[in-house]
């Protein structure tokens, strides 16, 4: 079997955009999808983990160069095939979130190839299931929560905002929430400064969101606290020191990626888990983490860390140092079926995350199978062959895409 072709697409961006820190726009939410076709008629997909944020075009452009090195490959080699992108693409060697996220499409596409090949799920192909239900949590409710969110109405504020929002995810069985309560201020028109030494006012004001959801929920239920590496050091001190008797999960990427060292200060002086990694990529890129014992769950993104190949890797090492893992997820439904196979292997695994904009209508119907959602906040393992997920041809008609052969 041979690669013939490789199809990469920018699906259409769906009306309500991703909103980060500060305003966004309808480019911001842009997914980059790899399609690897065969002459044995089996096509995989794959992708690139830059649906957000500025960087698809980039991507993009790494895709086209990418596939070039790949065609009239056999497709089931895909150790040799990560190697050779990361190894003779000369920028593949010093990483980077846009040469990973390129390897990431590809493999993932590999590994979808591979399973429809062998008629079985990649789950079966990675050594078999140990988790046949994957509790499941609510992620980034900051942007509210529903399958047709009011644009106007993206950014909870006050304490009964965030009440009510929670009371929505108990109705759906969920009994876990994350949210990142530090993202934007009271009042847009106020300074809203979030590295330390901090002003009590801004302490009291995150204080306020989480407290208003441990006391609608209950002591039973988890919150999880996102900090999106908007603190350094001295402020993601001062925060967790202040969160932790409201009972927090873990706390994630409290502090710049970029430093290992800025982990374990914050692990050193907070009472609570510390989570983080959907900014490192490959294992290279997380060893100086798990060697100084700076995280007790890894949350790599498989669409950029390296793929399902890579993303196993690092699970498994961080099982040898007694760290759990997830798999970040924020990406179209491939980037979702493709954790979900990852994490039905792994016996580290902890919890999955279900991004917010998971139940917006328009982002799953370009699916070609819609069973995203958990119930009752628990989520089935596909069985289908491969990654389990495809495009539907429809909307691949209305995607730019560029072929390479």
């Amino acid at each position: 079997m041979k690669i013939t072709s490789v199809d990469i697409m920018k699906i259409p961006s769906p009306d309500v955009s991703f909103s980060g820190n500060g305003a966004g726009s309808q480019e911001d939410w842009s997914p980059i999808i790899v399609r690897i076709n065969t002459d044995a008629d089996i096509s995989g997909f794959g992708e690139a983990g830059l649906a957000y944020g500025k960087g698809w075009h980039a991507g993009y452009g790494m895709l086209e160069d990418f596939a070039q090195m790949i065609i009239g490959d056999d497709p089931l080699n895909i150790e040799k095939i990560w190697d050779k992108l990361q190894r003779q693409t000369y920028w593949g060697i010093a990483g980077g979130v846009i040469p990973y996220a390129a390897i990431s499409a590809i493999d993932i596409a590999l590994w979808d190839i591979k399973g429809k090949y062998y008629r079985a799920p990649v789950y079966e192909l990675l050594g078999g299931k140990t988790n046949d239900y994957l509790r499941s949590y609510a992620s980034q409710i900051q942007y509210n929560w529903g399958e047709q969110p009011d644009p106007h109405q993206l950014k909870l504020n006050t304490p009964q905002d965030y009440r009510t929002v929670t009371q929505k995810i108990i109705d759906q069985g969920y009994d876990c929430l994350k949210f990142d309560p530090i993202m934007w201020g009271e009042n847009e028109h106020q300074v809203w400064k979030t590295k330390g030494p901090l002003n009590h006012q801004v302490i009291q004001v995150a204080y306020e969101r989480i407290k208003a959801i441990r006391e609608l929920a209950g002591p039973d239920f988890d919150i999880i606290i996102d900090m999106h590496a908007n603190s350094d050091t001295t402020a993601a001190i001062q925060f967790g020191q202040a969160f932790a008797p409201l009972g927090i999960l873990y706390y994630e990427e409290p502090v710049d990626p970029l430093n290992p060292s800025f982990y374990k200060q914050v692990k050193d002086n907070v009472p609570l888990a510390i989570a983080g990694g959907e900014r490192n990529f490959t294992r290279w890129g997380f060893r100086q983490l798990f060697e100084d014992h700076a995280l007790d769950i890894v949350q790599p993104d498989l669409t950029l860390a390296g793929g399902i190949s890579e993303t196993k890797k690092i699970c498994d090492m961080a099982y040898t140092y007694d760290i759990h893992a997830q798999i970040h997820v924020c990406g179209s439904p491939i980037a979702i079926a493709a954790a979900l196979q990852v994490e039905a292997v792994i016996p580290n695994f902890y919890i999955h995350e279900v991004y917010q904009r998971v139940l917006y209508q328009k982002d799953r119907q370009v699916a070609l199978y819609d069973d995203l959602l958990p119930q009752k906040g628990r989520i089935k393992i596909p069985d289908r062959p491969g990654i389990g997920q495809e495009i539907k041809p429809n909307v691949i008609r209305q995607s730019k895409v560029t072929t390479i052969k």
